[in-house]
């Protein structure tokens, strides 16, 4: 178990869900200087070729479906990485109506990286950190959402609520 936990930490397939202005620092990560492809991480097209999401930028509503259906067609395991301040706390935008403010309450994080944008140096650094994470066994948030299924769908729910968001005559 210890060694395919090792192996397994050792191949990230990435998805990038790249909404806003955190997929600027991406591609420089991906290139020569940086390369993440050297640790194991390598970008995929589709959300069932993928372990790893990336969430980079803020998180609308509308999108947030999106992450979700993208979340639920990974196989397990499948990790997600929070990218920047807006994921966190919706950043610059933080008091806009339809931005989501903490992204765990719909989806679980394994690692969310701080800033405005995060340099490449500190992605690099979140992946490294969520290897060493694979390879401990500590990275188990895709466990949390399948044993608190409901729970993060009635937060869903709650925020989906088409009613909610309709204009009342």
């Amino acid at each position: 178990m210890k060694l395919f936990k090792f192996a397994q930490s050792r191949s990230l397939w990435m998805m990038h869900f790249c909404t806003g202005c955190g997929a600027v620092e991406l591609p420089p990560t991906m290139t020569s200087r940086f390369d993440m492809e050297r640790f194991g991480i390598m970008p995929m097209a589709t959300p069932r070729q993928s372990d790893l999401l990336l969430i980079t930028g803020y998180l609308t509503v509308k999108t947030l479906k999106r992450v979700v259906r993208a979340y639920e067609q990974m196989p397990t395991p499948r990790y997600v990485i929070g990218f920047g301040s807006c994921t966190i706390n919706g950043g610059m935008y933080w008091d806009s109506y339809n931005v989501i403010k903490k992204l765990e309450l719909y989806i679980p994080v394994d690692l969310y990286i701080n800033g405005c944008m995060p340099r490449p140096e500190a992605i690099i650094d979140a992946f490294l950190k969520l290897r060493e994470m694979i390879a401990k066994g500590e990275a188990n948030a895709w466990k949390k959402y399948i044993e608190n299924y409901e729970w993060y769908k009635k937060n869903q729910a709650e925020l989906f609520d088409v009613e909610k968001w309709s204009v009342k005559k």
